[in-house]
């Protein structure tokens, strides 16, 4: 049986790969990268990092991430998804988003499950033709197809929007 750190190392590692990935995927594409669900800001730090040039949006219910893992002023946007996600589209200069990463999993699978149902369908309305979902939990909507990636550490899901 594997450890609490070894599980973290696996979901860390994976995740990684699949922000890696869908930076390679949505090269030359253009638009914001949303991150939902800002969380401590260890993936902020990371999208930063892959996208230097684009505007990083990132949502949470609370802050919880130090400064310097976070975004100011109207890149961060706090609340219920429910609410901020679906406001979203009227903000000025909105331009549909390229990639998506729902970051929102938790020991409570049923509840995740829950979440990952409304959470597809607003996330469906952000992203642009031809952009990524990337999330921690198996979501999907009608426009989305699954991409192929292999996680034998950690489950981890990748969709191009249609």
């Amino acid at each position: 049986m594997d450890s609490r750190l070894d599980r973290m190392i696996a979901r860390l590692t994976t995740q990684r790969r699949a922000l890696d990935r869908a930076a390679a995927e949505i090269h030359g594409l253009p638009g914001p990268v949303l991150e939902i669900g800002l969380g401590k800001g260890r993936t902020f730090s990371h999208l930063r990092k892959l996208f230097p040039d684009r505007t990083i949006i990132a949502f949470d219910r609370d802050l919880h991430a130090p400064a310097d893992a976070a975004p100011t002023g109207a890149d961060l946007v706090l609340g219920d998804f429910r609410d901020t996600l679906a406001a979203l589209p009227g903000r000025t200069a909105w331009v549909p988003a390229a990639l998506a990463h729902a970051d929102f999993g938790s020991e409570d699978r049923a509840r995740d499950a829950a979440q990952a149902g409304w959470l597809a369908a607003l996330i469906d309305g952000l992203v642009a033709p031809g952009g990524l979902v990337v999330s921690d939990r198996p979501m999907q909507a009608p426009r989305w197809t699954a991409l192929p990636f292999d996680t034998p550490d950690w489950p981890y899901f990748l969709w191009r929007i249609g």
